[in-house]
């Protein structure tokens, strides 16, 4: 699906446009390699990995301050109109959803280190295989469907939001009957359920960027289950 802007007399607005979204997709990159290294660093008891993924916290925080102030220099200079102003406001909501995937991201790196200082692996990390492999896979697609400009990928992934729900409730159910059988696992079972809490969030995010691709290119604000906006348009 192709996205097409108004032309500007000014090149210097086409660029400033092409700028702030090329910024937010270089963030969405940082924090997926983020989320990845997270998960991974659980996955292998890898402490090093997981202390790179805390460091990384920063550099995004920094990235969402930029774009913030980007965009509102681009809104007070230009005054953009229509589908332009529409980017820039895409643009600074999902460099905050990026940013809060971060946290999230940071948060199950702690986990990781505090489980690995702990020993043998705890009950649960199946479930956070299987939820971590679908928010990946949610974000990334997220963030190719905004690339793209590609309304139907977004509404595909955003509808993925609903299995990950699923599938953590499912897991913290088994998770709980877990520790009532063995009161010995609380503690450790308990780091496993604030893991899986993070990477249902960071589901929700992705979900957030997937509206957001559709309030670009269609112009239907679609937050809060609000899809009827989409479909009488």
């Amino acid at each position: 699906m192709e996205m097409h802007f108004d032309q500007h007399i000014s090149r210097q607005f086409n660029e400033d446009l092409e700028s702030i979204k090329t910024e937010m997709l270089e963030m969405g990159g940082l924090v997926a390699r983020q989320v990845a290294d997270a998960v991974d660093a659980l996955s292998n008891a890898d402490s090093e990995l997981a202390e790179k993924v805390l460091r990384a916290e920063e550099e995004i925080d920094k990235r969402e301050m930029a774009l913030d102030e980007h965009a509102t220099l681009i809104i007070a200079k230009r005054q953009p109109a229509a589908s332009d102003l529409r980017m820039v406001m895409s643009v600074t909501r999902i460099a905050r959803d990026l940013e809060r995937i971060g946290d999230e991201a940071s948060k199950v790196a702690k986990m990781a280190i505090a489980l690995t200082d702990e020993g043998s692996s705890p009950r649960g990390y199946t479930e956070i295989r299987h939820i971590a492999n679908a928010v990946r896979k949610m974000l990334n697609d997220a963030l190719d469907a905004y690339t793209r400009f590609d309304v139907i990928a977004a509404m595909r992934t955003l509808t993925e939001d609903e299995k990950v729900d699923m599938d953590y409730r499912t897991a913290v159910r088994e998770l709980i009957t877990y520790m009532m059988e063995d009161p010995r696992s609380i503690s450790r079972v308990i780091n496993v359920l604030w893991i899986l809490r993070s990477l249902e969030r960071i589901g929700d995010h992705a979900k957030n960027i997937c509206e957001q691709v559709v309030y670009l290119v269609e112009g239907a604000d679609i937050r809060h289950g609000h899809e009827d906006k989409l479909k009488t348009k």
